[in-house]
């Protein structure tokens, strides 16, 4: 067999193949609510181009929903399942974009990320904590009510551009929000398998390993958290731009739980898993609220508990350890509820 020449791996047809997953996904996504047009709602192609009412177009808001999580969470999973830096106050840089402009968002990510990298460990997640809790103070306060709405929020926060308007060109609005995505998730990629990304990795396991062997992890870590702030004040923007109603409650600790909540159920460090992750976690809340109401917290809870017990790596990591934990999960299960001891036999079934 012949060995791929270095045209192969480096020229368009080698990164073509490469992401040819991607690729194929975007088609899908794209031709997602023509599908469900024509399928489902019976009213063709130009029904999506025209923003009629139906199931396509509530569910292309739906989808732009998942993608700006998903944006979030990748955001979050850089630092914290790549880098290893466990952060409390990520959502202060989604809030951030959501409340101001992106410039600004830019401006408190090189302030903050000076500042974050000279801390590590337990220390890092305190410091990240208290910043946002203070920020969330401030969003709050009355005197900033002309400008953040105090408890009430912004409302009726008016697009940028004609095709950002999500209310009249949902399509539009639906094609750049996946296309930013995918573009972030690509440049992830990219950061991750350059060499950058093996010092990420090593930060990860033993930072200090890393400074003796020379590496000023000083810097790469203010790149991670760069990058990672900037990501999810872009999705706070697009929220905003979706839903112009912005409440304090995207700045709080709770909104940085969700993130990662959706990586654990997704994979950390996979950056796949934050895709899924965003995928699974707002189909379950969206569906679970409008069939169970109130219980649904509690429902998706208990699902969350199923996806450690049997996916411990969650659903992507799972997957690619080829450790479904079928019997282990189900005894542990059958263990919690009824306290019974029980041994397994294989970790696997």
């Amino acid at each position: 067999m012949t060995a791929p020449t270095m045209t192969d791996r480096t020229g368009l047809t080698g990164w073509l193949q490469r992401r040819r997953g991607v690729l194929i996904t975007a088609a899908l996504l794209v031709a997602f609510p023509f599908i469900i047009s024509i399928v489902v709602d019976g009213q063709g192609l130009a029904a999506v181009w025209s923003n009629e009412q139906g199931n396509a177009r509530f569910l292309q808001g739906l989808a732009i929903e998942v993608f700006i999580l998903a944006l979030y969470a990748l955001s979050y999973d850089l630092i914290l399942g790549v880098t290893g830096l466990l952060s409390f106050g990520h959502a202060m840089f989604f809030a951030v974009g959501a409340y101001v402009v992106l410039i600004a968002a830019l401006l408190q990510a090189f302030l903050f990320a000076i500042v974050l990298p000279r801390v590590k460990g337990i220390t890092f997640a305190l410091v990240t904590l208290g910043f946002a809790s203070v920020f969330w103070i401030v969003i709050q306060s009355s005197d900033l009510q002309e400008w953040a709405g105090a408890e009430i929020g912004l409302q009726g926060v008016e697009a940028p551009v004609w095709f950002l308007d999500t209310t009249n060109h949902r399509f539009a609005f639906y094609l750049v929000s996946l296309a930013i995505l995918l573009g972030v998730f690509v440049l992830y990629q990219r950061i991750i398998d350059a060499p950058a990304g093996k010092v990420f990795a090593s930060i990860r396991e033993n930072e200090d390993r890393s400074l003796m062997l020379g590496y000023n992890t000083f810097w790469f870590k203010l790149m991670v958290l760069v990058v990672a702030s900037i990501t999810a004040a872009l999705a706070g923007a697009m929220h905003t731009m979706h839903q112009p109603i912005v409440t304090p409650n995207v700045a709080s600790l709770a909104f940085t739980v969700t993130a990662l909540l959706i990586i654990l159920i997704g994979g950390v460090g996979t950056l796949t898993g934050a895709l899924v992750g965003a995928a699974v976690y707002r189909l379950l809340q969206f569906y679970l609220d409008r069939w169970y109401g109130a219980a649904s917290e509690l429902l998706i809870g208990l699902a969350y508990v199923l996806l450690v017990l049997y996916l411990p790596y969650g659903i992507v990591g799972t997957w690619r350890a080829r450790s479904l934990r079928i019997k282990e999960g189900r005894d542990r299960l059958l263990q919690m509820v009824t306290g019974a001891s029980k041994e397994t036999s294989s970790p696997e079934e």
